[in-house]
């Protein structure tokens, strides 16, 4: 075995990626998946998952070691549930990403709808990270198990962005609980990370970024892009690498409670 295989190789384990049928999730289940790991992905809609595995049939050597189902993860009995099915499937998972999230639409504060609001704060909050994070750390407590999760916050969890106010509450306190559970569960050798995400192009900012009708960016993809020092928005095979560092107990066994901007430099924009 190589010593990068050594380093970040994660055969023998199990992650379960919540979330893990959007663009992102894909992308980290199947960094996940060819790093060694065996990977569940959960998802709210079956149509969805079947979508996910689907594409991970196109990973070498994927047979058995890769399965999905149906989970919304706003349901604390959904995933307590869940969470025993893929016990029974693989093994007790040691991974768990945290990829339930999203915005729907852009609003001035005054115009918000309370009840959008609301509904946009448990996606990101609530399923996005309190319920599975406190299903597995009991379990793993529970169990003796010392954990990992990645965590997705946002630019928003740094600098709000415009007229989103839901998603930006939603992602400055993921950032928040990140380093909060990192804190808590530290005695048990569980560790909370998170990987911050810049922009990238996917199903929920699409039409706020690109005209669908011309292709051109649109007027906040134009300052999205005057904001990135690297000039482009990012691709998002760009975060497997961060995916597969923080999963691996060899590679950041002592890092926890830490949000990883792969951002093309959005946070350091500076005139």
């Amino acid at each position: 075995m190589s010593y990068v295989d050594k380093m970040f190789g994660l055969g023998g384990k199990t992650a379960v990626v919540s979330g893990g049928a959007g663009v992102i999730g894909t992308v980290m289940s199947e960094a996940l998946l060819r790093a060694g790991a065996k990977v569940m992905i959960w998802s709210r809609s079956q149509e969805s998952v079947d979508g996910a595995l689907d594409k991970m049939k196109e990973v070498p050597g994927s047979d058995g070691r890769v399965a999905g189902m149906r989970v919304d993860a706003g349901s604390e009995d959904e995933v307590e549930q869940a969470l025993q099915e893929t016990v029974s499937s693989f093994t007790a998972p040691d991974i768990l990403i945290n990829g339930v999230g999203g915005n729907i639409g852009k609003y001035r504060l005054i115009e918000q709808d309370m009840e959008l609001f609301e509904k946009v704060l448990h996606m990101n909050l609530v399923a996005g990270l309190m319920i599975p994070t406190k299903v597995f750390g009991a379990y793993w407590i529970e169990n003796q198990i010392k954990g990992s999760i990645i965590n997705l916050t946002s630019m928003a969890s740094y600098n709000p962005l415009s007229g989103v106010w839901a998603y930006d509450a939603a992602k400055s306190a993921t950032l928040n609980l990140t380093m909060a559970s990192a804190n808590e569960f530290a005695e048990y050798g569980i560790r909370v990370n998170a990987i911050a995400p810049g922009f990238f192009l996917g199903k929920q900012n699409r039409a706020l970024l690109v005209d669908q009708e011309t292709g051109e960016y649109t007027e906040r993809g134009r300052a999205v892009i005057a904001h990135t020092p690297y000039g482009r928005f990012g691709e998002v095979g760009e975060l497997a690498g961060a995916t597969v560092f923080l999963a691996s107990d060899k590679a950041a066994g002592f890092i926890t409670g830490v949000s990883i901007p792969v951002d093309g430099g959005y946070l350091v924009h500076n005139i």
